[in-house]
């Protein structure tokens, strides 16, 4: 597996994966509804990087990183991530966040934030943790998950 930044031509395959996970609404407070074009917020602009995970010409999972606030919050960084439903529990989301951990330590940020983990979705809270990201606060009922109903959002956080 590699880790590389996006290019134009990652689009399509980084678009299924984000159109499938925000259609689940399972994890990410986007709109399910959301439009392709819509989608494309996930490119980060510099100073701010988006990268994909790629195993050959397959794209198996990509993450964005950047300044979590601007002004007087700019010296924390934030990142999100996703993997393809097939390529999940094969360390691709582990090498993701690392990627975005030393990404974000290199440019001296203070730390990374996370705004909205949801709540129900352990095997990513437990990824975060096991890489030295704390829960500060859960803001309950945040989240309408399909199954589970009203969940919780975990604002977290990691000092560098």
């Amino acid at each position: 597996m590699q880790i590389r930044e996006f290019q134009d031509a990652d689009w399509s395959q980084v678009w299924e994966i984000i159109r499938d996970i925000v259609r689940a609404q399972e994890t990410f407070p986007y709109d399910p509804e959301m439009s392709e074009e819509k989608g494309r917020m996930w490119i980060e602009e510099p100073p701010g990087l988006t990268v994909v995970a790629t195993e050959g010409e397959r794209v198996l999972g990509t993450a964005k990183m950047g300044t979590n606030r601007p002004g007087p919050g700019s010296h924390v960084s934030t990142a999100s991530f996703m993997v393809a439903a097939d390529a999940r529990g094969k360390g691709v989301g582990t090498a993701l966040c690392r990627f975005a951990v030393d990404w974000a330590r290199e440019r001296s940020y203070a730390g990374m934030q996370f705004n909205a983990v949801v709540e129900s979705n352990h095997i990513a809270v437990e990824l975060y943790q096991r890489l030295g990201f704390e829960v500060l606060g859960t803001v309950p009922g945040a989240f309408m998950h399909p199954e589970l109903g009203a969940v919780g959002l975990h604002v977290m956080y990691r000092q560098f």
